[in-house]
């Protein structure tokens, strides 16, 4: 018998939450193999968002070809380490960098959140900014860093910031039993 493995609403999980990923990333950890930077001098909001697109790429092409795998070896197959490595490979550019992020929009928004719980401040710090084609001059880009608010922040509040920073809305979008 085959049992599908799906919720019943909201979709799939990612394999990692955006939060966690924003913290462990400005703290200079370089989570899921993404760039490890210096959390002085912290980083650009694009910058973020772009290593956390990959490294949501690079976890879920890890998570299809372990299932693959998995399925090789219960067929009987020997799958070498080369093999293994082949098919990581290819899942990580069958894969849509679309299905595996928020837009960039969204990732603004949420950044916002962030800004607005004073998890994440300016730096001193900016470089200049171009826009493609013939547009007028485009805003610096600034750097952000964590806070001490941020980085005394719990797992838990990290988890869902909106939620943070409106405790009256998230009870009503908890599941009920």
């Amino acid at each position: 018998m085959v049992m599908r493995l799906a919720p019943g609403r909201g979709g799939f999980l990612r394999p990692f939450g955006c939060g966690w990923f924003i913290r462990e990333y400005l703290l200079g950890n370089g989570p899921e193999g993404s760039t490890s930077i210096d959390p002085r001098r912290g980083a650009a909001q694009a910058d973020i968002n772009f290593e956390y697109k990959e490294a949501l790429a690079r976890a879920t092409a890890r998570e299809r070809s372990e299932r693959i795998i998995s399925r090789m070896v219960l067929s009987g197959a020997d799958v070498t380490e080369e093999e293994a490595d082949r098919i990581y490979e290819r899942e990580l550019k069958r894969l849509s960098r679309k299905f595996t992020h928020m837009r960039y929009h969204s990732f603004l928004m949420y950044f916002g959140v962030l800004k607005r719980l004073g998890w994440v401040e300016p730096t001193s710090e900016t470089e200049p900014s171009a826009i493609q084609d013939n547009y007028s001059e485009a805003p610096a880009r600034t750097y952000y860093r964590l806070t001490k608010l941020g980085i005394g922040a719990g797992t838990e509040l990290w988890s869902n910031p909106l939620f943070t920073l409106y405790p009256e809305v998230g009870s009503s979008h908890m599941k009920k039993d």
